[in-house]
Order: structure tokens, then C-alpha cells, then sequence
């Protein structure tokens, strides 16, 4: 029997809110966390809870994060890291990055005890310093691929 309840716990999703009109995508400014000493730009996300699907969790999360609203339906999936190192340092993770040009809503810091801000800003980058894997994840999304990609893997644990 599968255990059903630890089955999402390592995984993490994003969403790329691109408001194709005025040339701008949506991202907030983290605060100075353990796993970020500075505070650092990205894509509102977070964890799937247990049970939860990946398209749900993304959607939930942006709500949390930036009183966005978008149907888990709206959602494409446009790329996915590997990431060697998680944030808790408790192993790795994969960070499953959905994107969406239709949403409702009015784009607010609604987690203040997490972030600095939420703003609308340029498509074609984050402001700096952003985290590694938003940078990835922009960059994949724009440039329509790879679909797939590593963070923080040595050449040497690959095999």
C-alpha cells in the first residue's frame, strides 16, 4: 500500500503571472530568511501539502502569497529544477514552475511577514538579487525550454 501522505512532501511549485499586455510578470521580494541571508526576488509558491496536486498547491499558493486568483485549470506547466538543496536544509526537492496569463484579482503583499513586497516588474527579468532557481525558471519560460533543469548538482553526483 502506498503511503499517500508523504507523497508530495518534497515537492514545491511556482507560477509565472505574465500580464502579456503591459510586458510584466508578477513576483514578490522574500525577506531575509535562513536559506536566503538577503532578501531575494521570486515567483509567488511554496510547498504541495500532502494530497494536494501540484496544479492546486500553485494556485493556492499565489493566493496566499499575492491575493491572485487563477483556476488550477489555467495553469501550464513550463519547466522543472531539481534542486540538490532544499531551503530547510532537509535534502532536495522538485520545484514544479506553472505559468498563467489569466488571473483575478488585484496583486497585494498579502504575507507581509514574508515579504517585503509584491510588485509587477519587467518580463524579461527579476530584480536583483533574485533566487537562483526563479532566474532559471524565467529563463526557460521565455526562452520556451529546456523543460528540465538542475540546481546546486555537482557533475560528480550525476551519474
Amino acid at each position: 500500500m502506498i503511503n499517500t501522505s508523504v507523497m508530495n512532501s518534497r515537492n514545491a511549485v511556482c507560477v509565472i503571472v505574465h500580464d502579456k499586455a503591459a510586458g510584466t510578470i508578477a513576483a514578490v521580494l522574500y525577506t531575509a530568511r535562513s536559506w536566503s541571508p538577503q532578501p531575494a526576488w521570486a515567483f509567488p509558491g511554496g510547498k504541495a501539502e500532502p494530497g494536494e496536486s501540484l496544479d492546486e498547491a500553485a494556485a493556492r499558493e499565489l493566493k496566499e502569497e499575492t491575493g491572485l486568483l487563477v483556476d488550477p485549470a489555467d495553469l501550464v506547466l513550463v519547466h522543472v529544477i531539481h534542486v540538490e538543496q532544499g531551503w530547510d536544509q532537509a535534502g532536495q526537492f522538485v520545484l514544479f514552475v506553472f505559468a498563467t496569463d489569466t488571473w483575478a484579482g488585484e496583486l497585494t503583499n498579502a504575507e507581509p511577514d514574508k515579504h517585503l513586497t509584491a510588485e509587477w516588474v519587467d518580463e524579461s527579468r527579476l530584480p536583483t538579487p533574485t533566487l537562483p532557481t526563479s532566474t532559471q525558471a524565467l529563463v526557460a519560460y521565455r526562452d520556451g525550454g529546456p523543460s528540465f533543469s538542475l540546481y546546486g548538482w555537482s557533475a560528480t553526483s550525476v551519474q
